[in-house]
């Protein structure tokens, strides 16, 4: 099986083949063909009905991956009471739970085991989905610099992200394909043949050439999307009839039709007068800006919602809800990467919807970034349109900067949403927004560049880049706290049916072995020892991501066992109340990475108060990090022991001794 590496707590898609190169049409191809990105001869949902179903793990199996996980954690008289445990679980309980779970699984063949837990457990969550739930990725800047201007960027991805959706619900959008040869696979005479193979058997026919069609099934949810908050549970709202795009800018809410009464996307020169007519409004930011609310606690949004629907604003709430997705005019000057982070992880606030999908923020300069709300799907998803928009913004821009905006009446055409607020409400906004203030602020991002080396010279040394990256956390870690802890890294399960994700567990055996050489006793060890150990952690990282894109790591079935237990609502076994599970899923390190040319840079904040949150990626000749933490841990000293662990990793590969 390809492997499929997505990682960190937002997962996000490492390779992002199957993006093929869309048709460029030309300015003179009819207005109608401009309202697609391409035109695929393959149809999006192809594979889907033949895709592989996401495998349950031999229990046996998972249970012993779950002990060698543990290993480093733990000290010898924790081990032995875990690994008892664990025993015990085997044997019983979890017995019982695993062949209920096949038997569960076997009657619900169209979807996988770990679906309806994991939206379950999104969904349910309680806590605010900003700085929880909500990553951001940035748009590299377009190439063409004019075109950064704040109302032609946004005017040329709103109608690319349109064509997207128009492409994908026409069945004419590239089916997301994994090629480990593409050569072979992403060819013009592969995808005449493979049309013709019936989709009950199509899958097998792109495997016979090395070829992993990927799941579609969350993409429906891109548009037209909303998490809504209800007591308990939240619920997904998806309205397709909508044709409206949500504009936010000073916390005032916009509304305007992108799409026509013949199912055609409004003319990019009428978009683009009608961000102008937003922009120039001359309104100060509303006293009680309503976006606040989005990010409270969700059971406290339930019964503030609740009050704004019995105020009589249900006709502009489900303006909100049912919009093609948002775009976010922010009227600030981005100085530098980390005030960026910030501004797209959560701003301040009164400008945005985080419920919404997703949604796209620019800042006065054109700074560009998506934001998504996390329970509806995962990276792959938003990735692939970042990806498209990125190529056809810059590939071929609706609009450039000299295009002058249609001569219309945009004050007939743009609705202002206005809202009405009594006294509980006011109150509640003014609570949520002290709130906010106050999380926030405690939010640190600090970033580095190394730049000794990155991709292509590891690739040379016959060690994988990201095993490499993953080894210099686990080694700056410990010669910052002096030990080893759980850490997470995120692998996409999109080769299989409603696939989720997996977690690679980077701490090892292997790892905490290499590190304490490196920072306890470097010159015990020769160049030769060291760089053993680095090609073990690389072998052993290697193991770890294909057994995790094969849907065989232990983390995801041990949590649908542990929600199976649950759900009967008697005691849990004593396996999950053990404290070295407790631990283990308590992921100090919570690690992200992503390659595309789409991208920038991405983040998150920390999953738990005394953690990282790690966004890197290593690229060609260079290696970034953006860093998130709050005050239990100090960022700026971490990067300075990652720096110091990413050269002597390098000085060894290159044949040097350790530096002290």
């Amino acid at each position: 099986m390809a492997m499929l590496r997505v990682s960190g707590r937002v997962s996000k898609l490492v390779h992002s083949g199957g993006l093929s190169l869309s048709l460029t049409l030309s300015r003179s191809s009819s207005s109608s063909e401009l309202d697609y990105l391409h035109k695929s001869i393959v149809p999006t949902n192809h594979f889907q009905q033949s895709l592989p179903r996401l495998p349950i793990p031999k229990l046996q199996a998972t249970m012993q991956r779950y002990l060698t996980a543990q290993k480093p954690l733990l000290d010898n008289d924790q081990y032995r009471r875990t690994e008892q445990l664990a025993k015990d679980f085997e044997k019983g309980i979890g017995k019982q739970l695993h062949e209920e779970l096949v038997v569960q699984d076997k009657r619900n063949k169209h979807t996988s085991f770990i679906s309806g837990p994991w939206f379950d457990m999104y969904l349910a969550a309680r806590e605010p989905v900003v700085l929880n739930h909500n990553p951001f990725m940035s748009f590299n800047p377009d190439p063409n610099s004019a075109n950064n201007d704040q109302v032609t960027r946004a005017t040329n991805m709103t109608v690319s992200a349109l064509r997207f959706m128009k492409t994908f619900r026409a069945g004419l959008l590239e089916p997301e394909i994994f090629h480990l040869n593409p050569a072979k696979s992403n060819t013009s005479s592969f995808k005449n043949i493979i049309r013709f193979v019936p989709a009950s058997l199509s899958w097998y026919g792109a495997y016979m050439v090395n070829a992993y069609p990927l799941d579609m099934s969350q993409y429906y949810r891109l548009f037209n999307s909303t998490r809504i908050p209800r007591p308990g549970r939240d619920e997904l709202l998806t309205d397709d009839r909508a044709k409206h795009l949500l504009v936010m800018r000073n916390g005032h809410f916009y509304t305007l039709d992108v799409i026509d009464g013949d199912g055609r996307i409004t003319k990019a020169s009428e978009i683009q007068a009608h961000f102008k007519y937003i922009l120039s409004d001359p309104r100060p930011p509303p006293e009680f800006c309503l976006g606040y609310l989005t990010s409270e606690n969700r059971d406290t949004w339930t019964s503030m919602r609740q009050r704004l629907l019995e105020a009589g604003n249900t006709e502009a709430l489900n303006k909100i809800d049912t919009a093609i997705f948002c775009i976010c005019f922010d009227d600030i000057t981005v100085k530098d990467h980390l005030q960026l982070s910030h501004n797209m992880l959560h701003g301040n606030g009164l400008n945005r919807w985080y419920d919404k999908s997703f949604s796209i923020i620019i800042t006065k300069e054109g700074h560009a970034a998506v934001n998504f709300e996390h329970s509806w799907g995962d990276g792959v998803a938003v990735l692939r349109l970042m990806n498209e928009i990125f190529k056809d913004t810059t590939e071929r821009p609706a609009i450039s900067a000299t295009t002058l905006p249609a001569a219309v009446d945009s004050s007939q055409s743009v609705q202002k949403l206005e809202f009405k607020l009594d006294d509980f409400l006011k109150s509640g906004i003014l609570s949520a927004k002290e709130k906010f203030d106050n999380t926030v602020s405690t939010l640190s991002f600090d970033a580095l560049e190394f730049k000794k080396g990155g991709k292509e010279f590891l690739k040379k040394q016959n060690v994988s880049p990201d095993a490499v990256a993953q080894l210099s956390f686990q080694m700056a870690f410990l010669r910052q706290y002096g030990k080893t802890v759980a850490t997470y890294e995120s692998c996409s399960t999109a080769a299989f049916k409603h696939g989720r994700t997996e977690t690679i567990r980077p701490a090892t055996i292997y790892t905490k072995k290499c590190s304490e050489a490196f920072v306890k006793e470097p010159s015990k060890h020769s160049i030769s020892d060291l760089r053993t150990m680095i090609n073990e952690c690389s072998k052993y990282h290697g193991q770890l991501t294909k057994e995790a894109a094969m849907g065989q790591g232990f983390d995801r079935h041990l949590f649908a066992l542990r929600y199976l237990a649950k759900s009967k609502g008697t005691s849990l076994p004593e396996l999950f109340q053990d404290p070295s599970y407790i631990q283990i899923n308590h992921n100090i390190l919570s690690t992200s990475t992503l390659s595309s040319p789409a991208v920038q840079l991405g983040g998150f904040a920390p999953v738990v108060p005394d953690g990282f949150g790690v966004g890197y990626g290593v690229h060609d000749h260079w290696i970034g990090c953006n860093i998130s933490s709050y005050p239990a841990r100090d960022a700026k000293e971490f990067l300075k022991c990652l720096n110091k662990s990413l050269n002597d990793i390098f000085d060894v590969l290159e044949g040097q001794p350790v530096s002290f």
